[in-house]
């Protein structure tokens, strides 16, 4: 299995004081053509959000918008009358369609936040606008991967308009587990925190692998671990 890696030191970095921002993907000041995304998954920026910090409302339109949080809390509000605050290991989805603006902010007075940002593009441009969440269900903190958003929402999972599954991994030190990856199909493993081994290379936090090869793609975690893993069409 042919797997590329994608190190967290390569990513683009911006630091506007109330906001800490890692970018996978060529995102606003950061341009690398090498790096415009893979497959359907646009942007992947690792924030970390200063107490009272936040995205004042502004508009998006035909992409998948998820943030996952994973320290902290994050407040949404959207022209669509959502308003949620997530909590760590929550997901919110937003399908911005034919246009939605939305903001994001940091509740908190005293603690910064911590989640991932997402873009897929979506199946098709124009669509009606959509909110929805995952939360984990009972037991789900032990599982070692459990669905989270997916194009027909089995499995209680959040509905996103594209040909994803996402998976949220978590693994204890010496745990083992194995992907399937279909012929014609891509997967991409976002690691969160911790140190997995992925057909003998090596990951950490913030660091990234991924794969167009067909076959059971092979995670060991060397450290207990949390990463987001995208099965894409």
């Amino acid at each position: 299995m042919n797997v590329i890696v994608r190190k967290s030191l390569e990513r683009g970095h911006a630091n506007h004081g109330w906001l800490d921002s890692y970018h996978t993907f060529s995102f606003a000041d950061y341009h690398d053509p090498r790096h415009m995304g893979f497959r359907t998954l646009r942007v992947i920026n690792q924030d970390r959000v200063a107490a009272g910090g936040g995205f004042p409302a502004h508009p998006h339109r035909n992409m998948e918008i998820f943030s996952y949080v994973v320290e902290g809390q994050l407040e949404h509000h959207d022209s669509m009358g959502n308003g949620r605050t997530l909590s760590p290991g929550q997901i919110q989805l937003m399908s911005a369609g034919s246009g939605v603006t939305h903001s994001e902010f940091n509740p908190s007075k005293t603690s910064d936040a911590r989640f991932l940002q997402i873009w897929i593009t979506p199946r098709e441009n124009g669509l009606t606008p959509s909110y929805t969440e995952w939360h984990p269900h009972q037991g789900s903190d032990h599982e070692k991967k459990v669905l989270v958003i997916s194009a027909d929402g089995r499995d209680d999972s959040a509905l996103i308009r594209q040909d994803a599954d996402v998976y949220r991994i978590r693994l204890k030190a010496g745990d083992t587990l194995g992907h399937d990856v279909a012929k014609g199909r891509g997967l991409w493993l976002q690691v969160i925190r911790g140190e997995l081994a992925v057909h003998g290379e090596t990951l950490h936090d913030g660091d990234a692998a991924h794969t167009e090869s067909a076959g059971n793609f092979a995670i060991h975690a060397a450290a207990d671990s949390e990463a987001l893993l995208f099965d894409l069409g």
